[in-house]
């Protein structure tokens, strides 16, 4: 027999991307998943292939030093039967000189960049072919795969939709932004290997860094330490709070991760500029979903930054209700971070599933500024010793805060009422844009038996107590009609539980305040008034917020905090109530012009009024959407928009992808930043 001698081979890329569900990677090579077979074609030239006579054997390797004994190179001969825990090889058709091949790696394979070469024997003569190279993906879809996950709807929201929404706001009002998380973009899965290149575990021992990329909890855990850059590693994104991002992005600017993810790559992997904790989590979102670990991004209100782990969140205000001294220790209107959905074979059974994978830098875990992957069931279980890093994520959801009033005369006292941490954690429904309350999976419900053992596993005493029955007690009502532009009404509501008159003294302070919890300037104070509160009656104690007051107090979060102080002068308590508000900024409105359809033009008008007294100067509208647009699309105002004028325009757009789409839209300018508004498309598919 002739040596058999290759031609020409297909790796079928879209045929495989497509059982595979990679078709949208945008990729121009063969990306599959895990566990999971491909076809390949091989055309041999003057003969076909004899079986018998010739003998084919394959390669893979990924990785800078590529070995068996790391489980990163395999050499596998064409077999009949394969087996599951390696890679095989299997004759599917042969037609005259071509030879169609299926192709399987095992469901625990290393992930990433992969070459292959083909090698002939016939007759002890040899020849090796290097027939392409292809990305290798973890698989949700295999039930042998450590990130597999059992609900199709769940596979779609959490791996392969490339939109959502991320809660924001704060417990009052609770809010979402849309989101672009672009997963499959061109460039994006290109730029995530990258970034497992670059990281510092691989630069320290390459073999052992790609022999370790089957793990998803090895994956999660460095691609949370990637996200940020404090550890100077070349991290994506530069974190900060301080309200002066001139010399870069607004965090409350950015409405997707491709456009970050591209700046990092184009600028040599240089951190950019800002980021805050749901754009640190949005863009993780989008490098484990894009791997194939399906993620979610998540947001607890009321979060707890406790810096000495004790449990505890001391606030010391004075009698006005202003801050009394700087705390590291801090509560977050709102904190969002990344579940993951992984097995847990590294830790005893009852700890797969959703994992937390925290990006935004706020203390180190084993020397680097990462947090995770922890399972949410040893957070609500209190199981603080399990790995990693659970007693920072428990403190998150369930320390105490104690307000300490500071009297004139520099005596303390500890306030009645402690304010609550770990509300609402909330996450976009499966399939819809609808928020889902998960803080069942993080806590047992307050004040039951499960909550009160757990809290004693974690030596945790809480100092909070309840609402009170008897007695004054104390709230925070806000008018409708928070807008930027209006000023509007707070109220400290006194309710007297009691049979008798009670008298008592109520002080309410406003302070511009950032997301992170710093305090800004005063924006209101009453003086401090006496009331007199009928048995079983309420009473109010109004403050007008000022908008000329607030305009140039605000951070671009929109946020004042309000304090009231009550002096119950019979029993000399203190009762303190917190709220922070949410200034809303105006809708942005977008109409869909026409039918929508694939690789046809679409327009869309988008529109906004100016709700302010003032002009807006230096006005930019940035449009996004996966499928819709092609990166993003800017449109500058030449003009000033005067107070109350609505400004209006319409954009071209050629829709990519058929199926349900969302259009994003954020809207910057001098007075008015971080303004969002999105429009659901359903795109229908082209005309065959």
């Amino acid at each position: 027999f002739a040596d058999l001698v290759l031609e020409t081979w297909e790796l079928h890329c879209d045929r495989n991307g497509r059982e595979h569900r990679t078709a949208d990677t945008g990729c121009r090579q063969l990306v599959v998943r895990r566990g999971q077979p491909f076809t390949i074609t091989l055309r041999f030239s003057g003969r076909g292939y004899e079986e018998g006579v010739d003998k084919l054997a394959f390669n893979v390797e990924t990785g800078p030093c590529p070995s068996e004994t790391s489980g990163t190179s395999s050499h596998f001969v064409m077999t009949d039967c394969p087996e599951e825990s390696c890679w095989s090889a299997v004759i599917q058709q042969q037609d005259g000189e071509s030879l169609s091949v299926s192709l399987c790696s095992p469901p625990n394979a290393r992930i990433g960049r992969y070459s292959m070469t083909l090698e002939t024997c016939t007759d002890y003569q040899g020849s090796s072919y290097q027939i392409g190279d292809f990305i290798l993906l973890f698989n949700p879809w295999h039930p042998e795969d450590s990130v597999f996950l059992r609900d199709e709807n769940e596979r779609r929201e959490y791996v392969l939709s490339q939109h959502g929404l991320i809660y924001q706001g704060t417990c009052d009002y609770i809010f979402s932004i849309p989101w672009n998380f672009g997963q499959f973009e061109d460039d994006i899965l290109a730029i995530c290997l990258d970034m497992l290149d670059i990281n510092p575990k691989h630069l320290r021992d390459q073999n052992r860094d790609c022999s370790r990329r089957n793990d998803p909890v090895y994956i999660g855990r460095v691609v949370s330490a990637m996200v940020n850059c404090n550890d100077e590693d070349r991290g994506v994104l530069f974190g900060r709070w301080d309200n002066r991002y001139e010399d870069g992005m607004s965090p409350m600017a950015w409405i997707g991760s491709v456009d970050i993810l591209k700046r990092w790559k184009k600028f040599g992997c240089q951190p950019v500029k800002y980021g805050q904790c749901w754009v640190f989590a949005a863009v993780a979102c989008t490098v484990m979903r894009c791997l194939g670990i399906p993620s979610r991004v998540v947001t607890n209100y009321n979060s707890a930054h406790d810096t000495n782990a004790n449990l505890t969140i001391d606030r010391y205000v004075n009698e006005k209700g202003e801050q009394e001294r700087y705390s590291w220790d801090k509560i977050w209107n709102f904190h969002c971070w990344v579940e993951s959905w992984m097995a847990r074979p590294d830790l005893a059974a009852g700890y797969d599933g959703w994992q937390v994978l925290d990006p935004t830098p706020q203390e180190k875990s084993e020397g680097v500024f990462c947090c995770g992957p922890a399972p949410v069931k040893a957070i609500k279980e209190g199981d603080m010793l399990l790995k990693y890093d659970i007693p920072f994520i428990f403190a998150e959801v369930n320390a105490d805060v104690v307000y300490w009033v500071v009297q004139a005369d520099g005596m303390q006292k500890q306030s009645i009422r402690s304010s609550d941490v770990g509300k609402y954690i909330s996450t976009k429904s499966v399939g819809r844009d609808s928020r889902e309350d998960i803080t069942h999976n993080y806590k047992y419900p307050e004040g039951s038996e499960e909550e009160r053992a757990v809290f004693e596993k974690a030596e945790h005493q809480k100092k909070s107590i309840g609402e009170e029955d008897e007695g004054l007690h104390l709230r925070i009502k806000v008018s409708e009609g928070a807008n930027k532009g209006s000023d509007f009404d707070v109220f400290a509501v006194v309710n007297n539980n009691t049979d008798e008159e009670r008298v008592c003294r109520v002080t309410l302070c406003a302070r511009a305040t950032s997301h992170n919890g710093t305090l800004g300037p005063q924006c209101g104070l009453t003086d401090p008034a006496d009331i007199d509160i009928e048995p079983r009656a309420e009473k109010r104690v109004p403050l007008r917020i000022l908008y000329e007051e607030y305009r140039d107090k605000l951070t671009q979060d929109n946020l004042i905090k309000v304090v009231a102080l009550l002096n119950d002068h019979q029993t000399g308590d203190i009762l303190v109530a917190v709220r922070d508000i949410y200034v809303e900024n105006p809708p942005i409105k977008i109409r869909i012009l026409g039918e929508p359809m694939q690789n046809r033009k679409l327009v869309a008008e988008i529109s906004l009024v100016n709700p302010l007294t003032v002009p807006l100067n230096g006005c930019v509208f940035v449009v996004e959407g996966t499928g819709l647009t092609d990166g993003h699309l800017v449109k500058e105002l030449e003009e000033p928009v005067e107070p109350q004028a609505e400004v209006k325009f319409r954009m071209d757009l050629m829709p990519r992808l058929s199926g349900l789409q969302k259009l994003m839209v954020d809207f910057e300018s001098d007075q008015l930043t971080g303004v969002k508004g999105y429009r659901n498309v359903i795109i229908a598919p082209q005309p065959m």
